[in-house]
């Protein structure tokens, strides 16, 4: 697929977006990255990874407390992608490089590569969301259908029911098959990855070892296949729909858009900015418990026009944003509770499973 172009536009919405914002933290005196907040969250969230870990494989918990324990396990891994090593590789996290590194390079202890996701999510999927060919995170074929552009199979009918499972396996997948895939064919989806240095060759094989000897070899050895294999189905399949969940609520709900690039001049109809506001869907923005546990992935829209900005500043910004979107007659879609926007995206399914 050749790569698509942005139309641009006079006078630009995005340079409009820009001016505001940049207003906004030079008469407040912020700083567009993290702050105490953060770090305080981040602290908690890796402090209470190793606690829950050591307990687990070390100290041998009775069978439903340790089923809990996993449960909670997934969820806290989920906590520290959103919440840490997704401002880190946008290099919101800190003001200091070395720091948004740091944080970043926290998925390769978790079981990903921070190399394959910088590529995957900050290079193609902040560009091109939701444009069929492009965008990865739309790329579940055969098994599921996110655009109409994309064919269709008679069991895509009953996607609206089964993505629950598939959605559980992608942490599994993620760690034992997608980044392998990612690192042989040398592409993500259609698109080349960029060439590997030799340290990014060996920190991609380290951390694979590395992953298997922690969630793998270690509490086999320590606790024996069986318990280890149901206690890492529970921890990973929930890590999994949390993930899952979460970014597609983003933009895969039935409001939003799925452009296609024209057959002629290979053009995209919008500039970048409205392009991000017409693909992307809130959720649940005055839930200050659910804003806290995804690190701000309910304000989706403000990330992606902002993604160098923490999303601690969501919440302020996103009053800016909205207001120049309604002036301009520009759609900002948001859902004002999580349910509705998981009701939305089942609706959206059974739309593509049977258009």
């Amino acid at each position: 697929m050749v790569t698509p172009k942005f139309t641009p536009a006079t006078p630009s919405f995005h340079a409009e977006l820009k001016r505001r914002i940049n207003n906004y933290f030079e008469e407040k005196g912020k700083s567009t990255t993290g702050n105490m907040t953060l770090y305080t969250k981040a602290i908690i969230l890796l402090v209470a990874f190793v606690l829950v870990y050591v307990h687990l494989v070390f100290f041998t918990p009775p069978t439903w407390v340790a089923i809990l324990e996993c449960l909670v396990m997934g969820g806290i891994v989920a906590g520290i992608g959103f919440n840490v090593m997704h401002d880190g590789a946008h290099g919101s996290f800190s003001k200091y490089k070395w720091v948004n590194q740091l944080a970043a390079f926290s998925l390769n202890i978790l079981g990903g590569s921070s190399f394959m996701w910088n590529v995957k999510h900050n290079v193609i999927h902040h560009a091109y969301t939701n444009v069929d060919g492009m965008d990865d995170d739309i790329d579940i074929q055969p098994w599921m259908r996110m655009s109409s552009t994309q064919p269709k199979y008679k069991m895509h009918k009953y996607q609206h029911l089964y993505f629950w499972l598939l959605y559980s396996l992608l942490y599994i997948l993620w760690i034992f098959i997608l980044d392998y895939n990612k690192y042989f064919r040398s592409k993500i989806g259609t698109v080349p990855l960029k060439k590997m240095s030799f340290a990014d060759h060996v920190t991609f094989w380290a951390f694979k070892v590395f992953n298997l000897a922690l969630y793998v070899a270690l509490p086999v050895y320590v606790l024996g296949f069986i318990p280890w294999l149901v206690g890492f189905l529970v921890f990973a399949t929930f890590a999994g729909l949390l993930i899952s969940i979460v970014f597609q609520l983003a933009h895969t709900v039935e409001h939003t858009a799925f452009p296609v690039p024209d057959v002629n001049t290979g053009r995209l109809e919008d500039e970048w900015a409205v392009h991000q506001l017409k693909t992307t869907a809130n959720f649940a923005t005055d839930n200050k418990l659910v804003s806290w546990l995804v690190g701000g992935l309910n304000f989706q829209i403000e990330h992606h026009l902002f993604p160098k900005i923490s999303h601690v500043h969501y919440p302020e910004i996103s009053k800016i944003i909205r207001k120049a979107c309604e002036e301009y007659n520009i759609p900002y879609i948001v859902y004002p509770k999580t349910r509705y926007a998981i009701v939305s995206h089942v609706t959206f399914l059974k739309q593509m499973g049977r258009a």
